[in-house]
């Protein structure tokens, strides 16, 4: 059985954004780029599947659609222990886009299991996976939080509202992972770094698909009103405020 883990290079959350002059893009310069953590519990779990003797995993691919300055990205996820990468040699720019690279990859390198966070950390779409399924019409999972394999078979554990679902279906399929997959993410070792220089990376040329969405322009937040102070000997004043500023009463 051979897992494809899909895996977005994002912003390490630490690091401060900043906009281009014009506000139409994001000024990269100084920017810490991480594996999305949604995805690298994904990883994680695949892993520890293929660690597993009776799961029977063979191989775990991480796929990502990007430039080749993502590469350093793509090495971590070797380092923490995937076998082989794939990448499509794109701009990333919006989650169908992306999807129609993925599949179109998977259209000529067959896995049984595609695992996909459920979103990433800079837009939180969590749109990709499930496109990916449609493009491939193969089923898709979402809100995954369990995922095992018993006797040769995929077992998921979703959550629904209220509870839990168990559902075991056949391979191929598309499985959306949300917290719960996997307790902590995996930790390179320094045997993992150094073999990582060495695995291989392979490299699709982008398929011809138009994205459907277009970035307009950035806009920070407004900066949030300072806090107001008021006298506990003056609560007619709150009210007034409460009535006529926030208007909450």
């Amino acid at each position: 059985m051979k897992i494809l883990v899909c895996i977005s290079n994002v912003p390490d959350t630490t690091t401060k954004i900043k906009l281009s002059a014009d506000g139409k893009t994001i000024d990269t310069a100084g920017i810490q780029w991480v594996i999305n953590p949604w995805d690298e519990l994904s990883l994680t779990r695949a892993l520890e599947l293929k660690d597993d003797p009776a799961a029977g995993v063979t191989l775990v691919t991480v796929a990502h659609v990007g430039t080749s300055s993502s590469e350093p990205t793509i090495r971590k996820a070797l380092a923490i222990g995937a076998d082989d990468a794939i990448r499509v040699n794109a701009e990333p720019a919006d989650a169908y886009f992306v999807a129609a690279q993925i599949a179109a990859v998977l259209e000529k390198e067959k896995y049984d299991i595609i695992l996909c966070g459920i979103e990433s950390s800079d837009y939180n779409g969590s749109l990709t996976g499930g496109i990916i399924a449609e493009f491939l019409g193969i089923p898709s999972v979402s809100s995954v939080s369990s995922l095992r394999i018993e006797n040769g078979k995929p077992v998921i554990v979703r959550e629904i509202d209220g509870g839990k679902e168990t559902l075991t279906l056949p391979v191929p399929f598309v499985a959306v992972v949300q917290k719960g997959i996997a307790k902590e993410p995996r930790i390179a070792s320094m045997r993992g770094i150094m073999t990582a220089r060495t695995k291989q990376i392979r490299v699709y040329e982008p398929v011809a698909v138009n994205p459907l969405t277009e970035i307009v322009m950035y806009e920070k937040p407004a900066p949030r009103a300072a806090c107001k102070f008021i006298s506990p000997d003056n609560p007619a004043e709150l009210i007034h405020l409460l009535q006529n500023e926030a208007k909450v009463i």
